[in-house]
């Protein structure tokens, strides 16, 4: 905790010395920092302390359990279950999603709700089963309500994700939703401006962005551009030769 604590003083210490360049922006308890673009330089601070005490996990298992020791990925819900991710830790494909539910956090798992029932379909009819990819979340922990993830939420969680993601070495990542597309890319825009293409990340892996299957299920009409998202990841699933 002290660790994770000091990782907090660094960042709130780097965005004072950006507001004495950029002007007055409110700078709080670290759950209050609202990360804009001119300070993507604090998520690399805290990415980089964060990521050396990350260096000796090589494991996913290991990952789980120290994850469990860090209450700063914690939300309000303090009572709320560690949901991890779920499925093969050798995928060449994982998806991330924003955050736990309600059903994920009584099950430990990621997606079992109504929108993981949607995201098996979905999986289901580009041929692939669950135990084939590896899915997680943003968000480590349920938010009170199912609101959206906070930008110091996202920013204090990332480098387990990012670590996560090396342990597993996919060749692709499909984004589903806006806050999850936005965190991995650092990117404001809107859907429509990254979705339909797919992006270089962290200098190895192709990621591809498309809706969430909540927003599926409360606009249908986000269902075409999703189907035709999906067909091209599949395809290309394909072309780099992925298992199975």
């Amino acid at each position: 905790m002290a660790d994770a604590q000091k990782i907090v003083d660094k960042a709130i210490k780097f965005l004072k010395a950006e507001q004495e360049v950029y002007g007055n922006f409110s700078v709080h308890e670290m759950r209050q920092v609202n990360i804009q673009s001119k300070n993507k330089q604090a998520a690399r601070v805290i990415a980089t302390d964060t990521n050396q005490q990350l260096d000796n996990i090589k494991t996913l298992d290991e990952l789980a359990e120290h994850c469990k020791s860090i209450d700063l990925l914690k939300t309000e819900l303090k009572e709320a279950n560690l949901v991890m991710g779920s499925g093969n830790p050798n995928a060449d494909l994982i998806i991330i999603g924003e955050a736990p539910g309600k059903q994920e956090d009584l099950q430990g798992e990621p997606f079992v709700g109504r929108s993981g029932q949607l995201l098996t379909k979905i999986l289901k009819a580009i041929n692939f089963e669950r135990e084939d990819i590896y899915i997680a979340n943003i968000l480590k922990y349920r938010p009170p309500e199912n609101r959206d993830p906070r930008p110091e939420e996202r920013l204090k969680s990332l480098p387990y994700l990012l670590k996560q993601i090396d342990i597993i070495n996919p060749k692709l990542i499909l984004c589903l939703g806006r806050i999850s597309a936005q965190t991995l890319l650092e990117n404001n825009g809107p859907m429509k401006n990254m979705r339909g293409s797919f992006h270089p990340f962290m200098g190895k892996y192709e990621l591809m962005v498309t809706y969430h299957p909540a927003a599926l299920l409360r606009n249908p009409n986000f269902k075409k551009d999703t189907w035709e998202d999906v067909q091209e990841l599949r395809k290309r699933y394909d072309e780099l030769g992925c298992k199975p």
